[in-house]
């Protein structure tokens, strides 16, 4: 097989790969609908102002609270959402007394009430139900992986690490727990009296760090810590209002923000495709790349996708685009110093890694702080646009750079198709 037909085999398996990526990306395995990866059972999860969702409205259960008594309330919920990959989901504080959560595609409200969790503090009780500890006690609950005896076999477990009090609250309690009769000496974890995790008991232990392990896989192990992580609410909340509420931005809202996401990513395609020529179809074909790549990527992690959230994919199209500016920009560069189209190539995307690099890691910062302090659609925002980043540099990168050696393998070396006009030929191309 001579190099020109292996460039061209390349290239071909390249655009069927890309093609059919895209096609399930936007249609699904069975191509029944217009955006498969939106599809109910997808993993990707409409935001409140796209797809409606359940309002519940929580009063607490003490006169007065204190401002810092509800801004923890506040935090831990939030942290309960979030764990259970609620990001887009807003939570506000209404009065003296009062919180309200917004929670997307959540459409019956007992369902939502159960998606947050316990409306109570979290406590740790005996086999007759007394209290030992509360959430309060508990300082850090982290989920590991590893091994735990000395048998070296790793599975999963949780990491509890507690308070001094809670230390002595609990070396108390598993001295008095571990002395009952078998299938006795347990202590519960509850939740709004609803038993969480029922871990046995069969010696004292008299640690700030203690261990809860048994039958978990990656999932629950994570899901119990989080609980406890979260349990620690200084009151409990009753709910006072709970209801549906429909698209705050009416039911088009995401096929509009589609079609303009759409026509964005053409024009784009359009403007490339005028100024670089042969490079410019290059981009197009990776841009269609990252397309699916962001696709897979909302569906994989499970994101909430909110208009902010499309704002980051369409921010994210943006500096891929970016990229290959500035690659295409040096090319043109070496073109004009008298190099080789090949040689052109090659140098144009190593002078401009750089830069690339440069830019998207500032960018990725920038993401990361968002991701770390913000909440809500912010927080969706954020995780939209690093995920952009990161399909952008792939497909800007390694996709773009691949098709055109291939391109440069089939002998299509004229300058004028890589942008460079015709009096800034190269004669030796």
């Amino acid at each position: 097989m001579t190099a020109k037909s292996k460039s061209l085999t390349k290239m071909l398996v390249a655009l069927v790969l890309i093609a059919a990526a895209l096609y399930i990306s936007l249609f699904g395995i069975d191509g029944t609908a217009v955006t498969g990866a939106l599809k109910e059972n997808s993993g990707i999860k409409q935001g409140l102002d796209l797809s409606g969702g359940s309002v519940i409205t929580y009063q607490a259960e003490v006169e007065n609270p204190s401002d810092e008594d509800m801004g923890v309330v506040i935090s831990m919920l939030r942290t309960r959402l979030d764990g259970l990959g609620y990001t887009e989901a807003t939570i506000t504080r209404q009065g003296i007394d009062k919180i309200r959560i917004e929670i997307p595609n959540v459409d019956d409200p007992d369902k939502a009430k159960e998606t947050i969790g316990a409306t109570a503090e979290l406590t740790f009780r005996d086999k007759d139900m007394n209290v030992l500890m509360t959430g309060t006690d508990v300082k850090d609950a982290r989920q590991q992986y590893g091994p735990i005896s000395d048998a070296g076999v790793s599975e999963h477990y949780i990491e509890l690490t507690l308070t001094q009090e809670g230390q002595e609250k609990f070396a108390q309690a598993t001295a008095v727990v571990s002395g009952y009769g078998e299938n006795e000496n347990f202590i519960a974890i509850m939740l709004d009296n609803n038993v969480v995790s029922a871990p046995f008991v069969y010696e004292q232990i008299n640690s700030d760090k203690c261990m809860i392990s048994g039958s978990f896989d990656a999932e629950s192990s994570k899901y119990l810590a989080d609980v406890i992580r979260a349990g620690k609410l200084p009151f409990g909340l009753e709910a006072a209002e709970t209801r549906v509420v429909g698209a705050t931005l009416g039911e088009e809202a995401l096929k509009t923000s589609l079609y303009a996401c759409l026509i964005g990513i053409l024009l784009v395609m359009a403007f490339m495709l005028i100024i670089y020529r042969l490079p410019g179809f290059v981009s197009c074909i990776a841009l269609c790349a990252y397309v699916a790549l962001m696709a897979f990527g909302l569906n994989y992690f499970g994101v909430n996708l909110s208009l902010p959230g499309i704002a980051g994919i369409v921010l994210g199209v943006g500096m891929a685009v970016d990229a290959n500016v500035i690659i295409f920009e040096r090319v043109k560069d070496e073109l004009r110093n008298g190099k080789t189209t090949g040689a052109a190539v090659d140098a144009g995307f190593k002078r401009a890694f750089t830069s690339i690099l440069d830019a998207n890691v500032t960018t990725v910062i920038a993401a990361g702080v968002l991701l770390v302090f913000g909440t809500g659609q912010i927080k969706g925002f954020a995780i939209t646009l690093m995920m952009g980043i990161i399909a952008s540099m792939i497909t800007a990168i390694l996709v773009t750079r691949f098709l055109l050696r291939q391109t440069i393998g089939l002998n299509i070396r004229n300058p004028r198709l890589y942008g460079l006009s015709a009096k800034g030929g190269n004669k030796n191309a």
